[in-house]
């Protein structure tokens, strides 16, 4: 297939095209490079720069292309600035998807694999949580992402568009070209090795008194390229609405930094902090839709060896991408 991606620069963008490119599918890169990095996209990718918030810019991209298919990444993903500029995140994740669905429709492109978040579920009620738990957003954020796919629910009642959802848990981990490079770093994965290279003097955990078998907060953590399998399967099937991704099974802050620790060898200092608002003790995916309906198989659900990916291009590029 001929695969339109958009935000191909970013940490999840950039995993999906190389591995969609070593499977014989063909890309096209569309970012801004606002946060993305130039030397993310892989080198057998055609590359364009636009936005998104521009509609002509993708308008002339995908008349141009005329691909098979949108993997739609390009995206604002910090909570705390969505909470102090929530007009950023609107503007950018609904508006610019809305261009985006636009000017799909004007090039006759019917499909749609769309990197939601579980961040458009807000506090579940219910853990794991499923595809069917209430959909109520805590931030500016989660809000912008569940705009979008309101809209595309839209798209798809009424001009047919084939569009598919993925909320996914905590991405992490790493190829060995591609990898994680936020700045600022809010991940925590990325933080604790960080830490472990000297960069950062210690790891903040914040809360020690949950309701959890350590008292720090649990959460799903899936590999990088489990991930991007997933969104492969999404666009090579005749799939549609929405579908959580995750392993299903929970590892603790305190969890996160002593594997650190074993992989890394390093010393990785730890500190109790006040808790942070709104920060669930609990956060685990019912991923069996993916499963049952996508043939998805997590090939590394495991943590040592998601940080041990993390870890290995971490210390081959400490400085990230450097651009």
């Amino acid at each position: 297939m001929k695969i339109l991606v958009t935000g191909g620069a970013g940490y999840i963008g950039s995993v999906t095209t190389e591995q969609l490119l070593d499977q014989g599918h063909e890309v096209v890169v569309f970012d801004n490079f606002e946060r993305g990095h130039r030397s993310a996209v892989d080198s057998r990718a055609r590359l364009i720069e636009g936005d998104l918030r521009h509609a002509a810019e993708i308008s002339a991209a995908m008349a141009d292309v005329a691909p098979d298919a949108v993997m739609h990444f390009a995206a604002y993903a910090l909570v705390p600035e969505s909470m102090t500029s929530p007009e950023m995140y609107f503007e950018n994740n609904l508006k610019g998807g809305i261009n985006l669905a636009s000017a799909m429709l004007q090039a006759d492109v019917g499909k749609i694999v769309f990197s939601s978040t579980c961040a458009t579920y807000g506090q579940p009620e219910t853990v794991p949580i499923s595809e069917t738990e209430p959909q109520s957003p805590t931030n500016p954020y989660g809000e912008s992402k569940l705009g979008f796919e309101k809209v595309l629910n839209w798209y798809r009642e009424i001009y047919g568009m084939q569009a598919v959802y993925l909320r996914y848990f905590n991405a992490c981990g790493a190829t060995e070209k591609f990898g994680e490079d936020h700045d600022p770093e809010t991940h925590i994965i990325p933080i604790v090795l960080q830490v472990a290279l000297g960069q950062r003097d210690k790891v903040l955990m914040y809360g020690d008194d949950y309701d959890t078998p350590d008292g720090t907060c649990v959460r799903d953590y899936i590999h990088i390229v489990d991930l991007a399998q997933a969104h492969i399967l999404a666009v090579t099937s005749d799939a549609s609405g929405p579908f959580n991704l995750g392993n299903g099974t929970g590892y603790s802050v305190q969890d996160i930094v002593e594997t650190a620790r074993r992989v890394t060898g390093h010393d990785i200092p730890a500190e109790i902090a006040e808790r942070r608002p709104g920060d669930p003790a609990r956060l685990v995916a019912d991923a069996s839709r993916a499963r049952g309906v996508l043939g998805w198989q997590p090939q590394c659900p495991e943590l040592e060896p998601i940080i041990s990916s993390a870890w290995n291009w971490h210390v081959a590029h400490p400085d990230g991408y450097g651009d």
